[in-house]
This record gives structure tokens, C-alpha cells and sequence, in this order.
């Protein structure tokens, strides 16, 4: 159990090789940071600035933007799950572990779990957390870009991305990646905060997110400018038919989507065929 720079060791007899953190690819062009318009090979460094300074409160963070019900959605997103005793999973953006956790008591003893994350203070409170928790055989942890990961092709029978794929800068990318090293017959889920298809409660909606939020963040967490970017950043991230067809791009067969508490989040499934 450790966070990598270097080749992890052999497990349950597989390897993935030439384990690292790669750069953002981007020299030119723009791309969005919240509501502003950054250079796009600016973005990772934000972000990463963002989770560095939430990285203690992650859980606060969580439970003001969710009211709570994020550990509700992400008990069922593993639980529905295409995962069963002796896999190999990848948990991206995995942030403290909360995910990584669940997918541990699906996959036992004879499973792996590695918890991938770019930011390594995300990795380290993960890491410290499930240590405490007395979770420490079969779980690896990989600081790592989405959009470029050091894995060989079909080295994991699920990858999971919770909360994270809308911080990416290049979401087509990392959706490549995802399909790349998942096995044939394997699959991919993504959970993230989506588009409300509940038309009265859109503006409640609003209100919390950019009116409550900020405040709570500036409240509790001495930092109202982290959790204002990370409400923009939900209102900028594809909803669930555009991100279902980025799936499908991807090379996913059988992409959809379920969405959950009226759409505030939904679950996107695909399958390596």
C-alpha cells in the first residue's frame, strides 16, 4: 500500500507497468475553468489548486454540495456495479477513498483495487483513511491523469470514475483511456453531478449551489472561491445525453444513463465489448 511514482508490484498476477503522473498535453487553446475561460494547459494546475485546498474537508465539501445524499448515490452506484469477488478495479479520481472502499468488499480477498488520483494530497487523506479503517491488503494507490494513464491496455475488469470526470480537462480523452484499459467484457461507470429534470426544483437548485454553497465553503471550510468553482463546474459539465454519446464515441457499446434525485446526479454505464 503506498502512493506510486514507480512500477507497482505484481498482484495476484497482473502488473501494470511504467506507473507515473503525466502533464497536461495541452500548449495551445483554451477550455473552461467553472464560468471562466482559461488556457487549456492551465486548467490542471487549477484544479489541482482547488483540491489541494479541499482536501481536508473533502467529506464537508461533499455533504454541503449533496446535503448528504452523496453517500446514498455512491452506495448504490457500487452496488449496481458490474464487479464480483476476485476483480480488478480501477477507481479514478478516488479522491479519500470512499468509493475505493465499497468496490473493496465486492471484489474480497482475491480482488485489487487501485485508487488513482492526480492530486496527491486527495491520495494521501484516501490513503490515511483506509489504513484507519484496517484496509490495506489488495489496495494500491496511483497518482495519475485521467487523460493519460500508465496502465497497459485491458488490465481492469471495472473503472469507476466518481465526482471527478468534469474536473478533467480533455473528457474524450479520459473516457479513451477508460476503455483502453478495461478488458474486453469489462465495465466503465461514471457518477457525477448532472443536469435537474425537475423543473420546479431548478431554481431551488440554483439558489444552493451558487447562493448557499459558497458561503457554507467560506463558512466551514474557509474557502468560499473552491466551492464556487466547483458549482460552476457542475452547470459546465455535459448532461446525460450528451455524455452518454461521448461514451459511445469512446468505443463503449450499450452506453446509458440513470439518473438519480431527480437528475441532480446520474450513473453512466458502458461495456468493452
Amino acid at each position: 500500500m503506498r502512493i506510486v511514482p514507480a512500477p507497482l508490484p505484481p498482484h495476484n498476477g497482473w502488473q501494470c507497468d511504467n506507473l507515473g503522473m503525466s502533464e497536461s498535453p495541452y500548449t495551445t487553446g483554451t477550455t473552461h475553468f467553472g464560468f471562466r475561460d482559461v488556457a487549456a494547459k492551465d486548467k490542471q494546475k487549477l484544479v489541482g489548486d482547488v483540491f489541494t485546498s479541499v482536501a481536508g474537508n473533502y467529506d464537508l465539501m461533499n455533504d454541503l454540495m449533496s446535503l448528504g445524499i452523496h453517500r446514498v448515490w455512491k452506495r448504490y452506484f457500487v452496488a449496481t456495479a458490474q464487479v464480483k469477488p476476485g476483480d480488478r478495479v480501477l477507481d479514478l479520481a478516488g479522491g479519500t477513498g470512499d468509493i475505493a472502499a465499497l468496490l473493496k468488499e465486492r471484489v474480497g480477498s482475491d480482488g485489487a483495487v487501485v485508487l488513482g488520483d492526480i492530486n496527491a494530497g486527495m491520495l494521501s487523506v484516501g490513503r490515511d483513511r483506509l489504513t484507519n479503517r484496517g484496509l490495506v491488503a489488495g489496495l494500491d494507490y496511483v497518482q495519475c491523469n485521467a487523460e493519460a494513464l500508465p496502465f497497459p491496455d485491458q488490465c481492469f475488469d471495472l473503472v469507476t470514475i466518481a465526482f471527478g470526470l468534469r474536473n478533467v480537462t480533455d473528457k474524450d480523452a479520459a473516457l479513451r483511456e477508460m476503455y483502453r484499459v478495461l478488458k474486453v467484457g469489462g465495465q466503465a461507470r461514471v457518477l457525477e453531478f448532472s443536469e435537474v429534470t425537475v423543473d420546479w426544483f431548478k431554481p431551488l437548485y440554483d439558489f444552493h449551489s451558487f447562493k448557499v454553497l459558497p458561503r457554507l465553503g467560506k463558512l466551514f471550510a474557509k474557502d468560499a472561491e473552491s466551492y464556487q468553482y466547483l458549482a460552476e463546474s457542475i452547470r459546465k459539465h455535459p448532461p446525460q445525453e450528451p455524455l452518454r454519446a461521448m461514451m459511445e464515441e469512446a468505443g463503449f457499446a450499450r452506453s446509458h444513463y440513470k439518473n438519480l434525485t431527480g437528475g441532480i446526479v446520474a450513473i453512466h454505464s458502458g461495456y468493452k465489448i
